[in-house]
Protein backbone atom coordinates (compact mmCIF):
# COMPACT_ATOMS: atom_id res chain seq x y z
CA UNK A 1 0.00 0.00 0.00
CA UNK A 2 2.80 2.41 0.87
CA UNK A 3 4.43 1.87 -2.51
CA UNK A 4 1.18 2.93 -4.15
CA UNK A 5 0.94 5.93 -1.81
CA UNK A 6 4.45 7.11 -2.68
CA UNK A 7 3.48 6.67 -6.31
CA UNK A 8 0.57 9.04 -5.75
CA UNK A 9 2.92 11.53 -4.07
CA UNK A 10 5.28 11.47 -7.05
CA UNK A 11 2.38 11.88 -9.48
CA UNK A 12 0.93 14.83 -7.52
CA UNK A 13 4.36 16.44 -7.17
CA UNK A 14 4.88 16.26 -10.94
CA UNK A 15 1.41 17.71 -11.40
CA UNK A 16 2.28 20.65 -9.14
CA UNK A 17 5.50 21.19 -11.09
CA UNK A 18 3.77 21.07 -14.46
CA UNK A 19 1.12 23.55 -13.30
CA UNK A 20 3.91 25.91 -12.11
CA UNK A 21 2.49 25.85 -8.58
CA UNK A 22 5.88 26.39 -6.92
CA UNK A 23 6.83 29.13 -9.37
CA UNK A 24 3.63 31.00 -8.51
CA UNK A 25 4.31 30.55 -4.80
CA UNK A 26 7.83 31.96 -5.18
CA UNK A 27 6.45 34.86 -7.21
CA UNK A 28 3.93 35.61 -4.47
CA UNK A 29 6.69 35.42 -1.85
CA UNK A 30 8.85 37.87 -3.81
CA UNK A 31 5.91 40.21 -4.44
CA UNK A 32 4.73 40.29 -0.81
CA UNK A 33 8.24 40.65 0.60
CA UNK A 34 9.15 43.36 -1.89
CA UNK A 35 6.04 45.34 -1.04
CA UNK A 36 6.57 45.01 2.71
CA UNK A 37 10.27 45.92 2.68
CA UNK A 38 10.41 48.54 -0.05
CA UNK A 39 6.94 50.12 0.04
CA UNK A 40 4.90 49.41 3.15
CA UNK A 41 7.54 50.19 5.80
CA UNK A 42 8.39 53.45 4.00
CA UNK A 43 4.83 54.73 3.82
CA UNK A 44 4.01 57.84 5.84
CA UNK A 45 2.32 56.18 8.77
CA UNK A 46 2.79 58.89 11.36
CA UNK A 47 0.46 58.62 14.29
CA UNK A 48 -2.42 61.06 14.49
CA UNK A 49 -1.06 64.65 14.41
CA UNK A 50 -2.11 66.78 17.40
CA UNK A 51 -2.72 70.54 17.11
CA UNK A 52 -2.97 72.86 20.11
CA UNK A 53 -4.76 76.19 20.32
CA UNK A 54 -3.63 77.84 23.55
CA UNK A 55 -3.91 81.67 23.35
CA UNK A 56 -3.24 82.09 27.09
CA UNK A 57 -0.14 79.82 27.07
CA UNK A 58 -1.61 77.66 29.80
CA UNK A 59 0.07 74.52 28.53
CA UNK A 60 3.83 74.48 27.89
CA UNK A 61 4.51 72.44 24.74
CA UNK A 62 7.21 69.88 25.43
CA UNK A 63 5.98 67.05 23.20
CA UNK A 64 7.24 66.57 19.66
CA UNK A 65 3.76 65.34 18.68
CA UNK A 66 2.03 68.71 19.33
CA UNK A 67 1.91 71.63 16.87
CA UNK A 68 0.67 75.02 18.12
CA UNK A 69 -1.76 77.05 15.99
CA UNK A 70 -2.65 80.73 16.24
CA UNK A 71 -6.46 80.64 16.27
CA UNK A 72 -9.53 78.45 16.33
CA UNK A 73 -9.95 78.65 12.55
CA UNK A 74 -6.46 77.24 12.03
CA UNK A 75 -7.23 74.44 14.48
CA UNK A 76 -10.39 73.48 12.62
CA UNK A 77 -8.63 73.65 9.25
CA UNK A 78 -5.85 71.37 10.49
CA UNK A 79 -8.41 68.82 11.69
CA UNK A 80 -10.46 68.92 8.49
CA UNK A 81 -8.66 65.81 7.21
CA UNK A 82 -10.70 63.70 9.68
CA UNK A 83 -7.41 62.23 10.90
CA UNK A 84 -5.78 64.88 13.07
CA UNK A 85 -6.72 65.72 16.65
CA UNK A 86 -7.23 69.23 17.98
CA UNK A 87 -6.93 70.50 21.56
CA UNK A 88 -8.54 73.84 22.43
CA UNK A 89 -7.45 75.53 25.69
CA UNK A 90 -8.97 78.93 24.91
CA UNK A 91 -11.60 78.52 27.61
CA UNK A 92 -9.09 77.55 30.26
CA UNK A 93 -9.86 73.87 30.17
CA UNK A 94 -8.98 71.13 27.74
CA UNK A 95 -11.45 70.55 24.89
CA UNK A 96 -10.81 67.93 22.22
CA UNK A 97 -11.80 68.78 18.65
CA UNK A 98 -11.91 66.22 15.85
CA UNK A 99 -14.09 65.34 12.91
CA UNK A 100 -15.51 61.82 12.79
CA UNK A 101 -13.70 59.57 10.34
CA UNK A 102 -16.60 57.13 10.04
CA UNK A 103 -14.78 54.49 12.08
CA UNK A 104 -15.87 54.51 15.70
CA UNK A 105 -12.85 52.52 16.89
CA UNK A 106 -10.37 54.81 15.12
CA UNK A 107 -12.04 57.93 16.54
CA UNK A 108 -11.81 56.44 20.02
CA UNK A 109 -8.07 55.85 19.55
CA UNK A 110 -7.60 59.40 18.27
CA UNK A 111 -9.22 60.80 21.40
CA UNK A 112 -7.10 58.64 23.67
CA UNK A 113 -3.95 59.63 21.79
CA UNK A 114 -4.73 63.36 22.02
CA UNK A 115 -5.41 63.13 25.75
CA UNK A 116 -2.23 61.12 26.40
CA UNK A 117 -0.08 63.59 24.46
CA UNK A 118 -1.52 66.51 26.44
CA UNK A 119 -0.80 64.76 29.75
CA UNK A 120 2.76 64.08 28.61
CA UNK A 121 3.36 67.79 28.00
CA UNK A 122 2.34 68.43 31.61
CA UNK A 123 5.32 66.46 32.85
CA UNK A 124 3.67 63.05 32.99
CA UNK A 125 4.94 60.16 30.94
CA UNK A 126 3.05 57.29 29.43
CA UNK A 127 4.21 53.83 30.32
CA UNK A 128 5.74 51.89 27.42
CA UNK A 129 4.11 48.48 27.10
CA UNK A 130 5.63 45.71 24.98
CA UNK A 131 8.81 45.53 22.93
CA UNK A 132 7.51 46.21 19.41
CA UNK A 133 8.50 49.48 17.83
CA UNK A 134 6.21 50.93 15.21
CA UNK A 135 7.94 49.32 12.24
CA UNK A 136 8.06 45.85 13.80
CA UNK A 137 4.40 46.11 14.80
CA UNK A 138 3.46 47.01 11.23
CA UNK A 139 5.60 44.17 9.87
CA UNK A 140 3.89 41.63 12.12
CA UNK A 141 0.45 42.90 11.19
CA UNK A 142 0.87 43.06 7.41
CA UNK A 143 2.73 39.73 7.26
CA UNK A 144 -0.08 38.02 9.15
CA UNK A 145 -2.65 39.50 6.77
CA UNK A 146 -0.73 38.55 3.62
CA UNK A 147 -0.18 35.01 4.89
CA UNK A 148 -3.84 34.57 5.81
CA UNK A 149 -5.15 35.62 2.43
CA UNK A 150 -2.43 33.77 0.51
CA UNK A 151 -3.17 30.50 2.28
CA UNK A 152 -6.92 31.04 1.92
CA UNK A 153 -6.63 31.51 -1.84
CA UNK A 154 -3.94 28.89 -2.50
CA UNK A 155 -5.61 26.31 -0.30
CA UNK A 156 -8.99 26.71 -1.96
CA UNK A 157 -7.70 26.97 -5.53
CA UNK A 158 -4.56 24.81 -5.41
CA UNK A 159 -6.03 21.41 -4.67
CA UNK A 160 -9.08 22.10 -6.81
CA UNK A 161 -7.02 23.06 -9.86
CA UNK A 162 -5.06 19.81 -9.54
CA UNK A 163 -8.30 17.83 -9.39
CA UNK A 164 -9.80 19.54 -12.44
CA UNK A 165 -6.63 18.84 -14.40
CA UNK A 166 -6.79 15.18 -13.40
CA UNK A 167 -10.43 15.06 -14.49
CA UNK A 168 -9.43 16.31 -17.93
CA UNK A 169 -6.62 13.73 -18.11
CA UNK A 170 -8.95 10.90 -17.10
CA UNK A 171 -6.97 10.14 -13.96
CA UNK A 172 -10.09 10.04 -11.79
CA UNK A 173 -11.59 7.24 -13.87
CA UNK A 174 -8.32 5.27 -13.80
CA UNK A 175 -7.96 5.72 -10.04
CA UNK A 176 -11.29 3.98 -9.51
CA UNK A 177 -9.76 0.62 -10.45
CA UNK A 178 -6.39 1.06 -8.72
CA UNK A 179 -5.67 -0.97 -5.53
CA UNK A 180 -5.22 2.17 -3.43
CA UNK A 181 -7.51 3.50 -0.72
CA UNK A 182 -9.42 6.43 -2.05
CA UNK A 183 -8.64 8.41 1.08
CA UNK A 184 -4.97 8.19 0.08
CA UNK A 185 -5.84 9.98 -3.17
CA UNK A 186 -6.90 13.00 -1.09
CA UNK A 187 -4.25 12.62 1.59
CA UNK A 188 -1.32 12.73 -0.85
CA UNK A 189 -2.52 16.06 -2.25
CA UNK A 190 -3.17 17.43 1.23
CA UNK A 191 0.29 16.45 2.39
CA UNK A 192 2.09 18.14 -0.50
CA UNK A 193 0.00 21.29 -0.24
CA UNK A 194 0.46 21.43 3.54
CA UNK A 195 4.25 21.07 3.31
CA UNK A 196 4.47 23.76 0.62
CA UNK A 197 2.25 26.13 2.66
CA UNK A 198 4.33 25.62 5.80
CA UNK A 199 7.54 26.26 3.86
CA UNK A 200 5.99 29.41 2.41
CA UNK A 201 5.03 30.47 5.95
CA UNK A 202 8.60 30.03 7.22
CA UNK A 203 10.11 32.02 4.35
CA UNK A 204 7.54 34.84 4.42
CA UNK A 205 7.85 35.22 8.20
CA UNK A 206 11.64 35.00 8.26
CA UNK A 207 12.18 37.46 5.41
CA UNK A 208 9.79 40.12 6.68
CA UNK A 209 10.16 39.86 10.46
CA UNK A 210 13.79 38.83 10.53
CA UNK A 211 14.70 35.28 11.42
CA UNK A 212 15.42 36.22 15.06
CA UNK A 213 11.85 37.41 15.64
CA UNK A 214 10.48 34.71 13.34
CA UNK A 215 12.02 32.00 15.52
CA UNK A 216 9.95 33.26 18.47
CA UNK A 217 6.58 33.20 16.72
CA UNK A 218 6.94 30.40 14.17
CA UNK A 219 5.70 27.51 16.37
CA UNK A 220 2.35 29.22 16.93
CA UNK A 221 2.21 30.64 13.39
CA UNK A 222 2.91 27.26 11.79
CA UNK A 223 0.10 25.69 13.80
CA UNK A 224 -2.38 28.30 12.57
CA UNK A 225 -1.04 28.08 9.02
CA UNK A 226 -1.47 24.30 9.06
CA UNK A 227 -5.06 24.56 10.30
CA UNK A 228 -5.96 27.17 7.69
CA UNK A 229 -4.22 25.27 4.89
CA UNK A 230 -6.04 22.01 5.62
CA UNK A 231 -9.47 23.64 6.01
CA UNK A 232 -9.24 25.63 2.80
CA UNK A 233 -7.72 22.76 0.80
CA UNK A 234 -10.44 20.34 1.85
CA UNK A 235 -13.17 22.91 1.19
CA UNK A 236 -11.77 23.54 -2.29
CA UNK A 237 -11.43 19.82 -3.00
CA UNK A 238 -15.01 19.17 -1.89
CA UNK A 239 -16.35 21.88 -4.19
CA UNK A 240 -14.18 20.72 -7.10
CA UNK A 241 -15.36 17.12 -6.81
CA UNK A 242 -19.03 18.11 -6.85
CA UNK A 243 -18.82 20.68 -9.66
CA UNK A 244 -18.44 19.69 -13.31
CA UNK A 245 -16.10 22.46 -14.49
CA UNK A 246 -13.80 25.23 -13.31
CA UNK A 247 -16.19 28.01 -14.37
CA UNK A 248 -18.77 27.01 -11.79
CA UNK A 249 -16.00 26.51 -9.23
CA UNK A 250 -14.76 30.07 -9.86
CA UNK A 251 -18.19 31.37 -8.82
CA UNK A 252 -17.82 29.60 -5.48
CA UNK A 253 -14.39 31.17 -5.07
CA UNK A 254 -15.86 34.59 -5.85
CA UNK A 255 -18.45 34.11 -3.11
CA UNK A 256 -15.68 33.09 -0.70
CA UNK A 257 -13.52 36.10 -1.58
CA UNK A 258 -16.26 38.75 -1.55
CA UNK A 259 -18.76 37.64 1.07
CA UNK A 260 -16.65 35.57 3.47
CA UNK A 261 -13.07 36.83 3.36
CA UNK A 262 -13.58 40.54 2.65
CA UNK A 263 -15.68 41.23 5.81
CA UNK A 264 -12.88 39.59 7.80
CA UNK A 265 -10.36 41.99 6.29
CA UNK A 266 -12.57 45.01 6.99
CA UNK A 267 -13.10 43.93 10.59
CA UNK A 268 -9.41 43.30 11.20
CA UNK A 269 -7.84 46.18 9.28
CA UNK A 270 -10.25 49.11 9.29
CA UNK A 271 -12.24 48.61 12.47
CA UNK A 272 -15.51 48.22 10.57
CA UNK A 273 -17.09 45.30 12.39
CA UNK A 274 -20.55 44.05 13.19
CA UNK A 275 -21.78 41.70 15.87
CA UNK A 276 -22.46 39.01 13.27
CA UNK A 277 -18.76 38.79 12.39
CA UNK A 278 -18.24 36.34 15.27
CA UNK A 279 -20.37 33.83 13.34
CA UNK A 280 -17.93 33.95 10.42
CA UNK A 281 -15.46 31.07 10.99
CA UNK A 282 -12.82 32.81 8.87
CA UNK A 283 -12.77 35.69 11.34
CA UNK A 284 -11.63 33.40 14.14
CA UNK A 285 -8.92 31.87 11.92
CA UNK A 286 -7.78 35.37 10.99
CA UNK A 287 -7.72 36.54 14.61
CA UNK A 288 -5.77 33.44 15.67
CA UNK A 289 -3.21 34.06 12.93
CA UNK A 290 -2.69 37.65 14.04
CA UNK A 291 -2.45 36.65 17.68
CA UNK A 292 0.24 34.12 16.81
CA UNK A 293 2.32 36.79 15.09
CA UNK A 294 2.11 39.00 18.18
CA UNK A 295 3.29 36.17 20.48
CA UNK A 296 -0.13 35.79 22.11
CA UNK A 297 -1.32 32.50 20.59
CA UNK A 298 -4.91 31.41 21.03
CA UNK A 299 -5.29 28.97 23.92
CA UNK A 300 -9.06 28.38 23.86
CA UNK A 301 -9.73 24.65 23.74
CA UNK A 302 -13.08 25.23 21.98
CA UNK A 303 -11.32 26.94 19.08
CA UNK A 304 -9.01 23.98 18.44
CA UNK A 305 -11.84 21.52 18.98
CA UNK A 306 -13.91 23.18 16.27
CA UNK A 307 -10.89 23.48 13.94
CA UNK A 308 -9.81 19.84 14.14
CA UNK A 309 -13.41 18.68 14.17
CA UNK A 310 -14.05 20.72 11.03
CA UNK A 311 -10.96 19.28 9.32
CA UNK A 312 -12.08 15.73 10.11
CA UNK A 313 -15.63 16.42 8.92
CA UNK A 314 -14.43 17.99 5.66
CA UNK A 315 -12.08 15.06 5.05
CA UNK A 316 -14.88 12.52 5.55
CA UNK A 317 -17.21 14.50 3.29
CA UNK A 318 -14.49 14.74 0.64
CA UNK A 319 -13.94 10.96 0.77
CA UNK A 320 -17.66 10.26 0.55
CA UNK A 321 -18.14 12.66 -2.35
CA UNK A 322 -15.13 11.22 -4.18
CA UNK A 323 -16.58 7.72 -3.80
CA UNK A 324 -19.85 8.89 -5.34
CA UNK A 325 -18.05 10.46 -8.30
CA UNK A 326 -15.98 7.34 -8.88
CA UNK A 327 -19.15 5.25 -8.77
CA UNK A 328 -20.69 7.49 -11.44
CA UNK A 329 -17.58 7.03 -13.58
CA UNK A 330 -18.18 3.28 -13.35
Amino acid sequence: MWNHFFGLLKKDFRLMLSSKFFLLALSSLALYSGYINFVYVKLDQEIYPVYLYDPQNIQPVTSEYITKVENREALEAACADQYSVGIDLSTGKSELYLLASGLETADHYRMLWGESVLRTTAGRHAEVIGTNNKELKNRREITAEFLFFELSAVGFLGLASMLFKEKQMGVIRVHGILPVRRSMFIFSKLLLLLVSDLLFTVLLTGINLGFLYAFEVLPAVLLQAGILSLIMALAGFLCAVRLPDFKQFSLYYLVLAVFVTTPVFLAGQTGIAREWIIYNPMYHLFAAMKSAYFSTPTTHAAYYLFCFGGILLLFLLACQTLNRELAKEG
